[in-house]
């Protein structure tokens, strides 16, 4: 995470007089909490909507989020004012909008003059804003979470609703805090059942757009939102750490099928999950469903038998009953990643010795993997 070291506000300027800063220590009910020297009494007369907001994000989540508070500026409703983006160097969804719909565009970190905003947000960012700039906004700076906060603290609370079953998830909407992400006080919060068998992509994106209505409704009472608003506590957080390749390994000694089925729909579209076969790395990067087999012989952990009805490969997982099922996979060899096609060929075309062959039954047939090359690196 990143901090804004090295930023320095700019000498001399003023504070509008429609935007009076007040900064009595003995007033510490601010707009935004304890502490933050802001306060909303009648001698600080923050504005109301239309505000003057900025925006800080990056990723396609972030993207719905912007493109409603863009298109609520020519809305009758005129809840958005001005309308300015912060992003990160890299060529990212919010920064091709803001610069595809003539938005002001802002790097990191941002150079903001005191009165400059009344409120911000930020979705999916990544880099922690400190004290100096939170106070640069009399309103406070939102953030759209997709969770039901404190549950999935962290940067990959929809990889991680997935990957723990969970049934029901939401959006919160909250003002940050100095320091930590996620544990600011709740403005708002709305739930949202997750769909049975449902990818973290999926998820994520109606989660998007979800919280994208939420925070527009946060705003359309901004000033009430944060008079009622409530601190998360300790009860029920759990952290949400972002997803790497370790955690793509598949152990079928210790891994149900429904946590290995949930494991590839958490992370599977950006992590091949991966096994290994005969000593070697086999990427898994297609799974059909579950199984139910009633062959003892087939009912060891890890165990692997080919189904001919549906041409897929079974992999039995810690619960013997059931068994999940795989279509054809990858293995990387020396840099070289091969595809492991299911071909089925007469007895006499099988060649004693090879590394290819891999028999799994007993007739005039055998079914092997046939390593196709398909891409060198």
């Amino acid at each position: 995470m990143m901090w804004s070291f090295g930023w320095t506000a700019r000498a001399g300027l003023k504070t509008p007089s429609r935007v009076k800063l007040c900064r009595k220590r003995a007033e510490w009910k601010g707009v935004y909490g304890r502490k933050q020297g802001l306060c909303t009494s009648s001698s600080c007369s923050p504005r109301t909507a239309p505000w003057r907001l900025m925006f800080f994000g990056t990723d396609q989540f972030a993207l719905e989020s912007l493109k409603l508070l863009s298109s609520s500026r020519k809305s009758s409703e005129a809840l958005v004012e001005t309308l300015e983006v912060v992003t990160l160097s890299q060529d990212v969804p919010v920064k091709r909008f803001a610069q595809q719909n003539h938005l002001p565009l802002h790097n990191w970190p941002p150079v903001i003059a005191e009165g400059q905003f009344d409120v911000g947000v930020i979705v999916s960012f990544g880099c922690l804003l400190h004290q100096r700039i939170i106070n640069k906004f009399p309103y406070g700076i939102l953030n759209v979470h997709p969770s039901l906060l404190p549950r999935w603290r962290g940067p990959a609370p929809v990889f991680h609703t997935i990957l723990h079953g969970d049934t029901v998830t939401g959006v919160t909407i909250i003002q940050i805090r100095p320091h930590k992400f996620d544990v600011g006080p709740i403005l708002n919060q709305e739930l949202y059942q997750v769909p049975e068998n449902s990818t973290a992509d999926e998820l994520g994106a109606a989660l998007a757009v979800k919280g994208a209505h939420l925070l527009i409704d946060t705003l359309r009472k901004l000033p009430e939102r944060i008079e009622v608003k409530r601190e998360q506590g300790h009860a029920g957080a759990t952290f949400a750490p972002k997803i790497n390749t370790n955690m793509s390994w598949v152990f079928w000694e210790e891994q149900t099928c429904n946590q290995v089925t949930r494991l590839y729909r958490a992370i599977g579209s950006r992590i091949p999950l991966r096994t290994t076969w005969r000593g070697r790395t086999v990427k898994l990067l297609d799974f059909v469903g579950k199984y139910h087999v009633s062959d003892q012989r087939h009912q060891t952990p890890g165990s692997v038998f080919y189904d001919k009805g549906s041409c897929t490969l079974a992999i039995c997982c810690k619960v013997c009953s059931k068994v999940q099922t795989i279509s054809p996979c990858y293995r990387t060899i020396n840099n070289v990643t091969y595809s492991l096609q299911w071909m089925s060929v007469n007895e006499a075309a099988v060649e004693e010795g090879k590394d290819a062959p891999f028999f799994l039954n007993k007739g005039l047939k055998y079914f092997y993997l046939l390593l196709i090359l398909i891409k060198s690196q």
